[in-house]
């Protein structure tokens, strides 16, 4: 501690009884700084909590800024199309090293458990899809959260009906979710795999769809970057992953960067009050319209 040059003992100067008497207070207003001094005290206290509390709290000071940040998806600069041709092969070459996933299926360990067909589904039939497919025309289908592949299969059959040569790219990890179980078909897990992957490829196969349905077993942001990298677009855009809102925006952000100009951006599952406000929230930034059909939702 750093010591004093005078001591408070020091005599008094000259002028200390003029200070001292300058300070005096007469009777009236001592009594009421008694008053005033507790109050004083509850405020300064109430102040310093006050300042105490906002210094915890997030500081907003750009506020639109911040909104527009989290809206903002563009960092990645996606590639120049390839050829409607070129888009199956080069997903064969970035993730199956050029051959079908489907050589050799199944594998010996899985083809005693898998079910012949087994296409579980949710809104898997939709008249949505048949009216979009007739109305687009598609050379390329996205579909984000596939499942088992019960609406790929569908679209596949649609598609083809019409003679179209479309390629449906469909993404998930082929996990399911955390404690999902069917009571009715589920498979047995080997060494914690639920084979929710080898089934969704048995389905394609029992649907004789190999040559127009790919899959890419990444997560749906994983897989959107990629696509976007590879410059392979869709003509209509499917989302039918994770419920919550963030899952859900981020997917819609994401799917929108491979949607080809002219293209169609639909959804399922907008019953979810997530879904819903991610697909609202998205349409009134980009200027769209949402149209619901069902359960399921379109961007025009």
């Amino acid at each position: 501690m750093k010591s004093e040059k005078h001591s408070d003992l020091s005599p008094p100067s000259g002028n200390h009884q003029l200070r001292h008497r300058s300070v005096n207070k007469s009777p009236a207003a001592q009594a009421a700084g008694k008053l005033i001094r507790p109050a004083g005290v509850v405020i300064l206290i109430m102040a310093a909590y006050a300042l105490g509390y906002a210094s915890q709290q997030p500081i907003f000071s750009q506020p639109a800024a911040d909104v527009l940040a989290h809206s903002d998806f563009s960092g990645l600069q996606c590639s120049d199309a390839v050829s409607t041709g070129g888009v199956r092969r080069t997903i064969l070459e970035r993730v199956f090293g050029s051959r079908s996933p489907w050589e050799d299926f199944p594998p010996p360990h899985a083809a005693a458990i898998l079910h012949k067909e087994w296409s579980k589904g949710w809104g898997s039939n939709a008249a949505v899809f048949e009216h979009l497919i007739n109305q687009v025309q598609p050379k390329t289908i996205i579909e984000v959260g596939t499942f088992l592949g019960a609406s790929a299969t569908h679209m596949a059959k649609l598609t083809g009906n019409l003679g179209l040569k479309t390629q449906i790219i469909c993404i998930d990890d082929f996990r399911g979710w955390p404690g999902w179980y069917d009571d009715e078909k589920s498979l047995k897990l080997v060494n914690g795999d639920s084979l929710l992957l080898y089934q969704f490829m048995q389905n394609v196969a029992s649907a004789n769809a190999t040559e127009s349905i790919i899959y890419m077993p990444f997560s749906a942001s994983t897989a959107l970057r990629a696509l976007c990298e590879w410059g392979i677009y869709g003509d209509l855009v499917e989302i039918d992953a994770a419920h919550d809102f963030h899952s859900a925006w981020v997917d819609i952000n994401n799917a929108y960067r491979v949607l080809r100009p002219g293209g169609v951006l639909f959804g399922h599952d907008i019953v979810w009050e997530g879904v819903k406000r991610a697909v609202h929230l998205f349409a009134r930034i980009h200027g769209f319209q949402v149209r619901v059909d069902g359960e399921h939702w379109i961007l025009y």
